[in-house]
């Protein structure tokens, strides 16, 4: 079985968009480019990624399908709009007619109003996203899991991906109202969900440290509706990629092959239509 990664970045310093790329977060401010992950996913027996936006700019979006036409691994790109822009759907447009366009991601984590995503200004944007065949990437927090449900009710059609399990606040501990929204979201859409992102949410990639959000996750979703992802290089700032890729054979040891393979590739090609 070869693994898809379905959640991956790349960026280049210099390039001077990424607002919260920093010397303050360490060992991640550093360019991070194709030939940096390919030995990587060659260890991890990882043959095909999903490259997603880390910067707000269509600048940004234009340089990652560069990437993915030059590297073959790359099967696509979620990239960004300005869903409050007045060009929108024309940037939209323009941006799909590049095949390797498969998604788009508001940074919605770092927007103050939890209901930005239902303002009734963005539906134009929302639209152009079915019109042209496009997933919805949601990079949420659990205080935004009540909103993105009604998001859903509104557009039932669109293609929908939590990202990161909407972070669960595992540093704390205190899982019960992360639980209560994963259970709506699950139980009454549906979205499928990536198994990412919880090694930076935890500061660790033990295993039991883990767990009590993947066996919930499991349970709300199931392995049909889960995708594995990296978040590389991100997951730096608590594991390496081969120490996030054994956690995941320890977190999914008690699935069958057919459920395994499901998570790591059969769920993200069947969701981005790779």
């Amino acid at each position: 079985m070869r693994t898809v990664d379905s959640h991956q970045h790349f960026w280049r310093v210099d390039r001077g968009d990424y607002g919260w790329l920093t010397p303050q977060v360490g060992p991640i401010y550093r360019d991070c480019l194709p030939e940096h992950l390919a030995p990587q996913l060659a260890r991890a027996g990882v043959g095909t990624t999903v490259l997603v936006q880390a910067a707000p700019t269509v600048a940004e979006t234009r340089f990652l399908l560069e990437l993915a036409h030059q590297n073959p691994f790359i099967a696509g790109v979620v990239g960004w709009v300005d869903f409050e822009s007045a060009d929108a759907v024309e940037t939209i447009a323009k941006l799909a007619e590049d095949p390797q366009l498969l998604g788009l991601r508001p940074m919605i984590q770092d927007i103050p109003d939890p209901d930005w995503m239902l303002d009734t200004g963005l539906a134009p944007a929302f639209e152009a996203m079915l019109d042209h065949g496009l997933v919805f990437d949601a990079l949420v927090l659990p205080r935004h899991l009540a909103p993105l449900l009604e998001l859903t009710a509104r557009y039932p059609d669109l293609a929908m991906v939590l990202d990161h399990g909407a972070k669960p606040p595992l540093a704390s501990g205190d899982l019960d109202a992360w639980k209560q929204g994963v259970t709506a979201l699950a139980r009454d859409t549906p979205m499928v969900c990536k198994l990412s992102g919880l090694v930076t949410e935890a500061n660790s990639f033990a295993p039991e440290k883990l767990s009590p959000a993947v066996d919930h996750l499991l349970e709300s979703f199931g392995p049909k509706r889960m995708m594995w992802g990296s978040d590389w290089p991100v997951c730096e700032l608590a594991c390496s990629y081969d120490e996030w890729r054994g956690t995941t054979d320890s977190l999914l040891a008690k699935l069958t092959f057919t459920e395994r393979e499901h998570i790591l590739s059969g769920t993200a090609r069947a969701t981005y239509g790779i």
